[in-house]
């Protein structure tokens, strides 16, 4: 994703300081090249592991994004995935913000499609899956503000 300035913000699915994955910041060079700065590192399964889509930026320059897997409702091996907002704290770094832990029998699991904003800053998407009497159909998914 890039913003206004000409950062580009991305995630990656593993590593980064727990091996779990970061979202990540590109910042040209004035005189060439780019500088990197780690947003944020994955570090427990409750906020998530593996973020595998795009990020999107509000207004406010909140980052929101969806974990593969992780969150506190159970799949088998690591949770059914999240849905994460990344707001800079003043000072300096970033605050995250489960929005939600899909619930494979609940809500589906896995996401990962795209997220976007409607006009009222809703959140939609949709689940690859889920468990139990959801597996293997998905879900579309709105998370409101």
């Amino acid at each position: 994703m890039l913003d206004a300035t000409g950062n580009v913000y991305g995630a990656t699915a593993l590593g980064g300081a727990n091996g779990l994955g970061t979202v990540f910041e590109l910042t040209p060079n004035p005189s060439g090249g780019w500088t990197e700065q780690i947003l944020h590192n994955f570090s427990a399964l409750s906020g998530g592991r593996d973020p595998d889509s795009n990020l999107i930026l509000d207004s406010s320059g909140d980052l929101y994004g969806e974990t593969f897997e992780g969150g506190m409702e159970w799949c088998p091996n690591f949770g059914c995935g999240t849905a994460f907002k990344l707001s800079p704290i003043s000072g300096g770094g970033w605050k995250e913000t489960i929005l939600t832990s899909f619930s494979a029998n609940k809500d589906g699991g896995f996401p990962t499609s795209p997220l976007v904003f409607d006009s009222e800053g809703n959140l939609y998407g949709t689940t690859a899956g889920g468990w139990g009497a959801a597996a293997y159909y998905g879900t579309v998914f709105e998370i409101k503000p």
